[in-house]
């Protein structure tokens, strides 16, 4: 699949992905009794309180793996559901449960709780009810002293009436085979196979379709404030997170409490200008992570050219086009796969070193450690192989919320501008176009709308070196909400997503989610 989100590093690198965009229509909070948004929820609803218990293991839809455990400061992770209408249109209709996680706060002696802080970690499609206990130990531990942590599965993720399509063993042929064809025959079996993967969907999932897109669960944020008892919602949003916030302070501006986005979706790209933006950032940041490896002994290309690395990057996508490597593995690494495992790599630059390694493994004819990174993209499970369902949310959400839909006769027309944007990319990335081709449902809105302007601040995040939601992202948001809204803030490095990576600007966010304190619009942290 093409690029997404990060989560926390490694883990939320891989974890989280591409940048999309949704649009929304001006209401208001539905439950103040203004008729230009959707009826009122029922208080049962709103008044509802979740039975927090214990948290097991996530499920193989969250992405696997061990019960959470405490936190430093002894803390224990306590889970819960929310449940909240399948359709805010028909608010007294079906519901559906949404799964929750929290850290209750731990504030040190004389200071008190400010309230809840809601986290979603991108996407879409990833499962904040795992991701959140894999980082707040160390990277959250100043914020838990005031805020009850708490994250979610958003509608249509992991335990939240996820979305379902295929099979373990159909997941596994389906990522593997050829998404840049060369021909006619590559073609049609190309979009052959995109469709099948929607039918999949439609045939598992249905139901909940039409109802994933990012301006209901910009709704769920409001209910699960209201829940959880805070008179405003205090947010931090991540890749995909930031647009979801975005829809939110449009549809309920005065409800802004105290919102950071990081790792920013541009909301007045398209589907066809995302694809290229992200084009152009994964090639800047190859570049950039080949300038480092020409600086190691154990780079995987003679001298100290980066462009020679390139070519040699590219010899081995042609050949693998022809003749998958091997692995340790019953799977072999295809070009489809190799290109995926490779993107993984470059949305953290601590997982350069990894990446010189592993090219050069393809060198002597092992493709191991670039399925390892697919994999992790991907959400398969190392213990049982199982997938989390993150494609399968993020196929949904996306097609829910973007109306454009692409044929193979539109990606041939612009093929030369994603080539021209990333001679690595460019192909992988322009027949991904094709991702909502034969959806059965039909797409919101082109584009994003995320004005607020009687919001509170925002602290928007841009990073120049970020390859998955390009820095230009941050100054359009930061526009779009307002002026005195977004409070533009850059960082000079590297990688997708800064809190808890760069220090300057880790202090900056810090001090306003305590302290309220709003730095100054325009700071740059080097």
């Amino acid at each position: 699949m093409s690029p997404h989100h990060r989560s926390s590093r490694t883990v939320l690198v891989l974890a989280s992905l591409a940048a999309l965009a949704v649009a929304g229509t001006t209401a208001c909070d539905p439950n103040t009794g203004d008729t230009s948004g959707p009826p009122p929820v029922p208080r049962a609803l709103t008044e509802q309180k979740p039975h927090w218990t214990a948290c097991p293991a996530p499920s193989t839809a969250q992405g696997g793996g061990d019960k959470p455990e405490k936190l430093p400061d002894g803390t224990t992770w306590q889970c819960g559901t929310v449940k909240v209408p399948l359709d805010y249109a028909n608010p007294d209709g079906k519901t559906i449960d949404l799964a929750l996680i929290r850290a209750k706060a731990a504030p040190d002696p004389g200071e008190k709780r400010i309230g809840s802080l809601l986290f979603n970690f991108g996407g879409p499609g990833g499962s904040g009810v795992s991701t959140l206990p894999l980082i707040a130990g160390d990277d959250y531990r100043k914020l838990h002293q005031r805020y009850d942590l708490v994250s979610f599965d958003p509608r249509g993720v992991g335990n939240s009436a996820g979305v379902q399509c295929l099979d373990t063993k159909a997941m596994d042929a389906w990522l593997a085979t050829d998404k840049t064809p060369d021909h006619a025959a590559e073609e049609k079996t190309h979009t052959l196979g995109t469709r099948a993967w929607a039918r999949s969907c439609e045939n598992n999932s249905g139901a909940v379709l039409e109802h994933v897109g990012t301006q209901q669960a910009a709704r769920d944020l409001d209910l699960m404030r209201q829940v959880l008892g805070d008179a405003k919602l205090n947010y931090f949003g991540i890749s995909y997170g930031t647009q979801l916030g975005g829809v939110y302070a449009h549809l309920f501006p005065k409800n802004v409490g105290r919102f950071v986005f990081d790792a920013v979706v541009d909301p007045t790209e398209n589907i066809l200008a995302s694809g290229l933006g992200q084009a152009k950032g994964f090639q800047g940041a190859l570049r950039n992570f080949l300038k480092d490896c020409a600086k190691h002994d154990s780079c995987f290309f003679e001298g100290k050219d980066p462009a020679q690395g390139e070519k040699e990057i590219v010899a081995l996508i042609e050949r693998l086009d022809k003749r998958p490597l091997p692995t340790e593995f019953t799977r072999p690494l295809t070009q489809s796969l190799a290109l995926n495992g490779i993107a993984a790599a470059l949305y953290d630059k601590e997982s350069w070193a990894i990446l010189r390694a592993a090219l050069a493994e393809t060198q002597k004819g092992n493709g191991t450690a670039l399925l390892v990174f697919s994999d992790m993209l991907n959400g398969r499970a190392f213990e049982d192989g199982g997938y989390s369902n993150i494609n399968a949310a993020n196929t949904a959400v996306n097609c829910a919320d973007y109306k454009d839909r692409f044929t193979a006769d539109d990606v041939h027309r612009h093929l030369p501008e994603f080539r021209e944007a990333s001679g690595v990319f460019g192909d992988w990335m322009a027949w991904g176009l094709l991702q909502c081709t034969g959806w059965p449902v039909d797409g919101h809105a082109p584009t994003l709308d995320v004005t607020a302007d009687d919001a509170d601040p925002v602290l928007v995040i841009g990073n120049t070196g970020d390859p998955a939601t390009p820095y230009e992202g941050a100054e359009k948001m930061a526009d779009e909400l307002g002026e005195g809204v977004g409070v533009h803030l850059t960082v000079d490095g590297e990688g997708h997503g800064t809190y808890a990576v760069n220090d300057c600007l880790t202090k900056l966010v810090d001090t306003y989610l305590l302290d309220g304190t709003v730095p100054k619009n325009g700071t740059t942290c080097s």
